[in-house]
């Protein structure tokens, strides 16, 4: 078969049935054969930006490796920030972008470009495809590459005329993935946890992306044990509800520290580094805490801190032997929990009392506009944050249970929100979707909003919208006294006057609205369970108020 052929053989026989792309020139000798091929739906993006992050959002929502196609350098170029976070948030992804033309690419024609040097640092593996007879092969290895943990994207260099050749070429049979297998180790791992007298556990984005938070529920009751989710978390690995659940620690060492001081062992399980944004000094783990890792990937293993056990093996089935070790093992666990679950409730109740007691009439409180999407969620919805500032008031007030209610992305690439709510909608029909977006996000990534439109899905755009840059007004006021003394932050407002994402909206054919307290926000976001089609709502919120 002709190599063109062979890409579409591979493409199907691996699942996918949609392909993510911006097309340009060198794509077209792909472009024409989907055109033959009505089981392939090309789905077209206005920028590369969105494009990937449409892809990430639908691999994260199906489990399944999504399919990208972008435009030689500069298209390969503007989707780098979302494969750096799919590249963080281990989305598997296989993204291809057609080089020049080979017969005069040594006269560096335009368009042409290094494509893998450029990609190398932005994702897990790439290949320049350089012959026919290689393409097969090397489409066949992308695919398992990305599911392989730690997965990731992974890029492919196609030159155009190569998927134009008329040559034969063998296509090689796909291989069945090994079998998920139980870690070694669990015994002892058991051992130290059940002789623990103050466990703790710290839930990792690994865990939610596997499914293995049923069975890590279950080893952290075996153990009575408090759990954190990891900082800054991508996903729902641990319910909100659980009386266990302390909420995420804080993303600099020595937050870290100082949540698990009081914890003489602590399961660290599918958690990539920790995580840590700010620099502080000293280590994440106190001195007096001992660790038990578990992780798919073997580099993770006492990779940022020593461990007196690790394991690397499937997390589900890994914690599930874990929990079998424990039961009935730790007497003191229903002890622990009562405790916990009164500590942790307590904490939850004075978050939201200092939520209800925020500005509520727009511009309201962060928190206030935080309460009321908490509160309103619908009980089946998915819930995109990128939100920055009204993200960090929003978690502590989330409820949720269900392990994919939750879609964030720690790669720290701004402008995924919009495109990723809308793939997250693409890959789970029939669930609504609430997208809770910071303004300087939206402002990265509008581009998404045509797709939103052109696809017709049921996702609510919730913006945040208070004029500036927050974070960094509160990041710089604790760089010393100079911004602050003279009330000036050059470079961090964007308003006024106020930014009317009503008004983008209309422009991609959106219908939206702006609301006036939190009772019709609240209100708004509830109706996401009804909704047959996006909505964008401008939130206006409170910007920072400067230290006296």
């Amino acid at each position: 078969m002709r190599p063109v052929e062979a890409l579409l053989r591979v493409l199907r026989e691996e699942g996918v049935s949609k392909v993510f792309g911006n097309p340009g020139t060198t794509e077209l000798p792909f472009l024409d054969a989907v055109v033959g091929a009505p089981d392939l739906e090309y789905v077209l993006g206005v920028h590369e930006g969105a494009v990937v992050a449409l892809a990430d959002g639908y691999a994260r929502a199906t489990r399944r490796p999504a399919f990208v196609s972008l435009h030689v350098a500069a298209g390969l170029a503007n989707g780098l920030a979302g494969l750096l976070n799919a590249s963080r948030s281990r989305t598997p992804l296989v993204v291809t972008a057609g080089q020049q033309d080979r017969r005069h690419l040594a006269q560096d024609p335009m368009l042409s470009g290094d494509l893998v040097g450029l990609a190398r640092s932005a994702v897990k593996h790439t290949f320049d495809v350089r012959h026919a007879h290689d393409l097969p092969l090397a489409l066949r290895r992308a695919f398992a590459l990305a599911v392989r943990p730690p997965a990731g994207p992974v890029f492919l260099s196609i030159p155009m005329d190569l998927l134009a050749e008329d040559t034969d070429v063998e296509l090689p049979a796909r291989s069945a993935p090994p079998p998920p297998s139980v870690a070694g180790g669990v015994p002892r791992a058991a051992g130290l946890l059940a002789a623990a007298s103050r466990p703790a556990v710290v839930a990792g984005d690994g865990v939610g992306r596997d499914g293995a938070v049923a069975e890590l529920v279950a080893v952290a009751e075996a153990l009575g044990a408090t759990v954190f989710h990891q900082p800054m978390h991508d996903r729902m690995d641990f319910p909100g509800t659980h009386p266990l659940h302390a909420g995420a620690l804080a993303p600099t060492h020595a937050a870290i520290r100082e949540a698990l001081a009081p914890h003489d062992v602590v399961l660290i399980a599918g958690c990539h580094a920790f995580m840590a944004h700010h620099y502080t000094p000293g280590p994440a783990i106190p001195a007096s805490t001992s660790v038990v890792q578990l992780d798919s990937d073997p580099d993770e293993i006492g990779r940022n801190f020593a461990v007196a056990q690790g394991m690397v093996g499937d997390l589900p089935a890994t914690l599930a032997e874990l929990a079998r070790e424990l039961t009935g093992r730790v007497p003191a666990a229903a002890g622990r929990a009562r405790e916990a679950g009164r500590r942790h409730a307590e904490r939850r109740a004075a978050h939201r009392s200092a939520a209800l007691a925020a500005v509520a009439k727009a511009p309201m409180d962060a928190r206030a506009a935080a309460l009321a999407v908490a509160d309103a969620l619908p009980p089946e919805a998915i819930l995109l944050e990128e939100a920055i500032t009204t993200g960090v008031a929003l978690r502590p007030l989330l409820r949720l249970e269900r392990p994919d209610a939750f879609v964030h992305t720690v790669g720290g690439g701004l402008g995924a929100g919009i495109g990723m709510a809308v793939g997250t909608a693409l890959g789970s029909p029939g669930r609504p979707v609430v997208a809770l977006l910071g303004d300087g996000c939206a402002l990265f990534g509008l581009q998404g909003l045509w797709n939103a439109a052109r696809l017709g899905l049921p996702v609510t755009f919730v913006i945040a919208s208070n004029g500036e840059y927050r974070t960094l007004k509160e990041t710089l006021d604790g760089w010393g006294s100079r911004a602050t003394a003279a009330r000036h932050y050059p470079g961090l407002d964007l308003a006024p006057p106020h930014l009317d994402f009503t008004v983008a909206a209309a422009f991609f054919g959106v219908d939206a609205l702006r609301v006036t307290d939190r009772d019709e926000l609240a209100e708004v976001v509830a109706g996401a369970a009804h909704r047959t089609g996006p909505l964008l709502v401008d939130v206006p919120v409170l910007g920072h108020t400067p230290p006296a």
